[in-house]
């Protein structure tokens, strides 16, 4: 699918429709020392086994793509949940 550099749309904060730049989201790196990620090597350790399936196959063949749309005005930036595609192209 064919997005566009920039789009019309809300923004929240100007609370008005302005030019927003388009860009791909991508999660950055996880923090090994988060409090999360430390409570799940500890669940990990030991005998037992895992605590939870280990995902073997994956059911989707597609990923939820997010938008990134930076306001021109006032460079708020915020996410829009993305649709389900194959392949996504910012033009």
């Amino acid at each position: 699918m064919n997005v566009p550099k920039e789009i019309n749309t809300y923004c929240p904060k100007c609370k008005t429709h302005t030019v927003h730049t388009v860009s791909l989201y991508k999660a950055g790196k996880r923090r090994a020392l988060a409090a999360g990620e430390r409570a799940h090597a500890r669940e990990k350790t030991g005998y037992g086994g895992q605590k939870y399936p280990l995902q073997r196959e994956f059911a989707k063949t597609t990923k939820k793509q997010t938008l990134r749309l930076k306001c021109k005005l006032c460079n708020y930036m915020y996410h829009k949940d993305g649709i389900r595609l194959r392949k996504l192209q910012i033009q």
